[in-house]
């Protein structure tokens, strides 16, 4: 499932030199940092960063970040960090280095993840910034935005498949009359999208479509809405990383990045970096079947230089 090509066995003590040959001299030398560190699993990875420091008496991950610039420098820094420690920065820079904030980031993370898995991202976010997550996103974003996120990324979802076909029809029933009296930020949606099990949730998703004979998310649209409304598009995202399988979630946001006037590289980068070592293969063949070409011809077309070669190394492309 995964893209990544990493030999069984290496050198950290070899790899260490050689990237630190890479970083030396006059110039950096991309293409061998490339050929190290984009054929390294996660465990290699954080291998080869405790035999620098220990060689070298400096921070791998610091060093790289002074050496590279650009697109190519922030997908090699997010590489090079431990996963948990990946996300929480993803969830930094949606909360507090964009102009306006990222939910979309925040939800993938929160809903898409084990809870035990995002559970260790909140515990490494903690640790690096000082700061709680909830703190943070409750001092970034206000009223119905934010009570969706605090409730979304606050809550430990029970992770059992039981379901309860009688809540699934009650529930089903309170969102529809909601929204039919326009009531989209009805306290009683937020309650049942943010608390209920995934499975239980999909029931009533299920059942609100087969009464009512539409998906929630093409009625939690407000058609007298002018401009985006982030509550409702939060509200869509979150049900969508619920109820979609996780890889079909991953290969639209990628289309929709590459699909975009000016390629959005911190999403392309997102799923590549996050992905590879665990199902980016799968995200691949769905991107094939969806758009009829390649995701590496994809890549290749709209993205360029190292940042390019990184890409494509990750996504299993030999060259």
């Amino acid at each position: 499932m995964a893209t990544l090509i990493c030999p069984e066995e290496h050198s950290p003590v070899t790899d260490a030199e050689a990237i630190r040959k890479a970083c030396k001299g006059w110039g950096t030398d991309e293409k061998a940092l490339i050929s190290i560190l984009g054929h390294r699993n996660a465990s290699q990875r954080k291998i080869i960063r405790k035999t620098y420091e220990e060689m070298y008496n400096e921070d791998l991950v610091k060093r790289l970040e002074s050496e590279l610039s650009g697109h190519f420098e922030r997908a090699v820094y997010r590489w090079m960090l431990d996963p948990q420690e990946r996300d929480a920065v993803i969830l930094h820079v949606a909360i507090k280095e964009k102009p306006i904030l990222d939910y979309t980031s925040i939800i993938e993370l929160s809903c898409i993840y084990s809870p035990q898995d995002f559970l260790a991202v909140k515990c490494a976010y903690q640790a690096r910034y000082k700061r709680s997550l909830e703190e943070d996103l409750a001092q970034h974003c206000t009223g119905d935005l934010r009570k969706l996120l605090v409730s979304v990324v606050g809550i430990y979802r029970y992770a059992g498949d039981e379901i309860d076909a009688k809540l699934a029809k009650s529930e089903a029933d309170v969102i529809y009359n909601a929204i039919k009296s326009k009531e989209f930020n009805h306290e009683e949606i937020v309650r049942i999208i943010t608390t209920r099990s995934k499975t239980q949730l999909r029931a009533t998703l299920n059942r609100y479509k087969d009464d009512y004979t539409s998906s929630l998310t093409k009625h939690l649209r407000d058609d007298g809405e002018k401009t985006a409304n982030a509550f409702l598009g939060a509200l869509r995202t979150t049900i969508r990383c619920i109820t979609y399988d996780p890889q079909a979630y991953y290969e639209k946001v990628i289309r929709r990045a590459l699909m975009k006037s000016g390629i959005d590289e911190e999403s392309v980068t997102r799923v590549i970096v996050s992905r590879a070592d665990k199902d980016l293969e799968v995200i691949k063949e769905l991107y094939y079947k969806r758009n009829s070409v390649s995701l590496d011809h994809a890549i290749s077309k709209h993205t360029s230089g190292d940042y390019m070669d990184f890409l494509l190394t990750l996504l299993g492309n030999k060259k």
